[in-house]
């Protein structure tokens, strides 16, 4: 087995820090044949869906991939901007505002890239980069505040995948979610108060996270568990009662039982229960994409408009917001800390951690 090294290495290159955020993933264009290579990656990855493969394969193959695409981009294109997809746009904004961060209080110590688990730019292209430019130690923040198998794990897969190649390999830091991270909680408040401040408060309050199949949380998945604190402290930090906001699941494909209840079906049954006016907001997406602005924004209004409802509103993702970024800041900085202190710094911690052992024996 050839191992991935880097020709005529010089051994003298200074070493840097690398933070690594990723999202999902988005398709170059908002075409048919862009979007089924984007699906066939992103169906293609058995975290997602966890079918046999050969089963897999055969409904894949034959029959969701001569289907879908032209749907989604036909979707896609509703969305898409001069400047790509929201997704793409927001995560590259995101990135661009932690480099001006990190280089303005580290200098050119901390390297800051973005990568897509499907779809370009991928992990393995971006991760080659920061090797050839140095990168020694490595923090990696995947955008999923709740942890999931099919989305923190399955980017842990990737990177485990690129660096079973490597010949060196960097230290690493994975950050596998920060649902209950305080200042992610008081970020997603503020979003709610910042909108409610003009648009009034609602009937009723819905969070809604994307939704996996009910089988992934009796085997042991967090993501269900994640998903319900994160909305409890949300709603603490706001002020709720029990009965001014609710926790929905979206997005569920296929035929079989999903986490429930469903964002779709809850909004079509509220008018009937006296609830005419809602908020939707969605904690668990860090940037607005084809679900928030297309499923959220616009399908699911109309569900809610057509059974009775009288106000419909969607408050965006927290997308570049300056209380986001200096949220991740906060995350990842403590992962850098130790890496970032001086040689003289960590001589002087060391010995300061010896003399406590020292004193505790």
């Amino acid at each position: 087995m050839r191992f991935h090294g880097m020709k005529d290495f010089s051994h003298s290159q200074g070493d840097r820090i690398g933070v690594l955020i990723t999202n999902l993933g988005t398709p170059d264009e908002a075409t048919t044949p862009a979007l089924r290579r984007y699906l066939k990656e992103f169906l293609s990855d058995p975290r997602v869906v966890e079918v046999p493969r050969p089963i897999w394969w055969f409904i894949l193959n034959g029959i969701i991939l001569n289907i879908r695409p032209a749907k989604s981009a036909a979707a896609y294109r509703e969305v898409w901007t001069d400047e790509g997809s929201p997704l793409m746009t927001h995560t590259a904004n995101q990135c661009k505002a932690l480099k001006s961060y990190f280089s303005e209080r580290y200098g050119d110590r901390v390297q800051v890239e973005f990568a897509m688990r499907y779809g370009n730019p991928s992990i393995t292209s971006v991760l080659e980069k920061m090797q050839q430019d140095g990168v020694r130690k490595l923090v990696v923040l995947p955008l999923y505040p709740q942890y999931s198998g099919a989305t923190s794990a399955s980017t842990f897969d990737a990177i485990a995948a690129d660096f079973m190649k490597r010949r060196w390999l960097p230290d690493m830091n994975f950050i596998s979610h920060y649902h209950d991270f305080e200042p992610y909680i008081d970020a997603l408040a503020a979003k709610v108060r910042e909108f409610q401040a003009s648009a009034g408060v609602p009937d009723k309050l819905i969070f809604s996270y994307h939704g996996v199949p009910k089988r992934y949380l009796t085997q042991g998945d967090p993501y269900h568990c994640e998903c319900h604190k994160t909305s409890r402290l949300l709603a603490e930090k706001l002020g709720l009662t029990s009965d001014q906001y609710m926790t929905t699941f979206q997005s569920r494909f296929g035929r079989e039982e999903w986490l429930k209840p469903y964002t779709d079906e809850t909004l079509k049954a509220l008018p009937s229960q006296g609830v005419k006016s809602i908020q939707v907001f969605c904690p668990g997406f860090s940037s607005d994409c084809l679900e928030t602005i297309e499923e959220i924004g616009q399908e699911n209004r109309e569900y809610f408009m057509e059974h009775g409802g009288e106000s419909y509103e969607y408050i965006p993702a927290l997308n570049s917001d300056p209380s986001h970024i200096d949220m991740m800041v906060q995350l990842l900085e403590p992962h850098l800390q130790n890496w970032l202190l001086s040689p003289e710094r960590q001589g002087e911690d060391t010995l300061k951690y010896a003399k406590l052992q020292g004193a505790d024996r």
